[in-house]
């Protein structure tokens, strides 16, 4: 018998972290199409590296929208040595 709920949708949630840098499929108004993710929970904050706008997305909206990772941001507990 699995623990994971019958209704649970592993396409839905992605393996995102603080910091990691998403490219979308559509451009932003400014031109650009790269978002740095600034805020995790139920909903994802993204900032927008050309402008500096931020926006949040549902996560299912995110992976609708979103082309895919660039780049995965640095861990902050190997920045303390």
């Amino acid at each position: 018998m699995s623990l994971i709920p019958e209704w649970y949708n592993p396409n839905v949630l992605q393996d995102l972290g603080f910091g990691d840098v998403v490219r979308m499929r559509k451009s932003h108004p400014c031109g650009g199409y790269e978002w740095q993710v600034v805020r995790l929970g139920a909903d994802i904050g993204l900032e927008c590296l050309t402008c500096g706008r931020r926006i949040l997305l549902e996560r299912r909206s995110l992976k609708n929208r979103m082309k895919m990772i660039v780049c995965q941001g640095g861990d902050s507990d190997s920045e303390n040595g």
